[in-house]
């Protein structure tokens, strides 16, 4: 292989001009998706190695998008946004991007203090993973770099959102149980909590308008507390046949619970969650539940910041990804 491979010798290789080769390694429009991917293989496979501080100093770029979570979303047993964040980290190296993870604590969220790699001018944007409070957002619109919510939105104009079709994903459970004979169907999750929450409810209650099926307020149970914390979920008097739950690790621990109060899933009541995370395969029986496209969100994220980075005039608005049910045990038909 050959020593200190050049754009020339890249372009030489494809038929194409060594202009069109810098712009696809540096992600800049005028070539197209297919040929900038098929440049970047052949850059690899060549050996070519673009000198990054260089590059930064060029530009006044550092080439590192920071990735924040909120404190709560994190820890030993909630591992979906950890391993979001690995995709993105995967996606951002393609684009010669690194991605630097900040735990958003619950003081500095309270106390509205930005992440030391922004005073720093570590990163040239951020991806918010996740919900933070009204108040922090209001400080982040005041920052200089472009930001990108993933898997969160809320009522703050003009900032750009990449999200699950929670929605409708929520709506496909719903009716897929419906479908199964159910009729007395509870929702479990905070309505307050986040944003997700409520828009998975939303699609539970509409596909039991759309069936005539009247919502009971007794079957909306509450699973965490306002700080997100979870609390030992309550049954109602009268245990319904179908538990629509806003996430897996609730799933999980409502099967759990109905266990330990003497009920079988699903023989006695079926369960389903959402996220197609571990808690999904681990549980007994495994849960049906919806899959998040992880790949495709992560892909469609990086590529609005990285332009946003390039051009900051970019905007996207609310961008929707749909998800799929996958079908496991923990459904019965009756």
């Amino acid at each position: 292989m050959k020593n200190n491979v050049t754009m020339q010798d890249i372009a030489n290789q494809l038929g194409v001009s060594k202009v069109t080769v810098s712009k696809a390694l540096n992600n800049k429009e005028g070539v197209s998706d297919q040929l900038k991917a098929k440049i970047k293989v052949t850059a690899k496979d060549m050996g070519y190695r673009y000198n990054a501080l260089a590059r930064a100093l060029k530009v006044s770029h550092s080439f590192n998008i920071g990735v924040i979570i909120a404190e709560r979303f994190t820890g030993d047993h909630k591992s979906f946004y950890t391993g979001f964040y690995q995709h993105l980290s995967r996606v951002l190296d393609t684009y010669e991007y690194s991605g630097i993870l900040n735990i958003l604590s619950d003081q500095a969220e309270k106390g509205l203090a930005l992440p030391r790699i922004y005073l720093e001018r570590k990163v040239d944007g951020f991806i918010i993973l996740g919900q933070i409070s009204k108040k922090y957002i209001e400080v982040l619109q005041n920052i200089d770099i472009p930001i990108i919510f993933l898997d969160f939105y809320d009522d703050h104009v003009g900032i750009d959102a990449v999200i699950t079709d929670n929605f409708y994903g929520a709506y496909e459970l719903t009716n897929y149980l419906i479908s199964n004979g159910h009729r007395e169907i509870a929702y479990v999750g905070n309505l307050h909590a986040t944003s997700s929450i409520q828009d998975r409810f939303l699609g539970y209650y509409k596909s039991l308008l759309e069936h005539q099926i009247p919502l009971n307020n007794d079957y909306i149970i509450n699973d965490r507390d306002e700080n997100g914390k979870f609390i030992d979920l309550f049954l109602p008097a009268q245990i319904p046949s179908a538990f629509v739950c806003n996430c897996d690790q609730i799933a999980y621990n409502l099967i759990n619970k109905l266990k330990t109060s003497g009920y079988k899933v699903p023989e006695d009541c079926s369960v389903v969650g959402f996220d197609n995370d571990i808690f999904a395969t681990i549980s007994e029986p495994q849960i049906t539940t919806v899959e998040v496209n992880i790949k495709e969100m992560a892909n469609t994220v990086v590529r609005y910041m990285i332009e946003k980075v390039t051009d900051g005039n970019k905007k996207y608005g609310r961008v929707l990804i749909k998800g799929k049910i996958i079908y496991r045990d923990s459904v019965k038909t009756i």
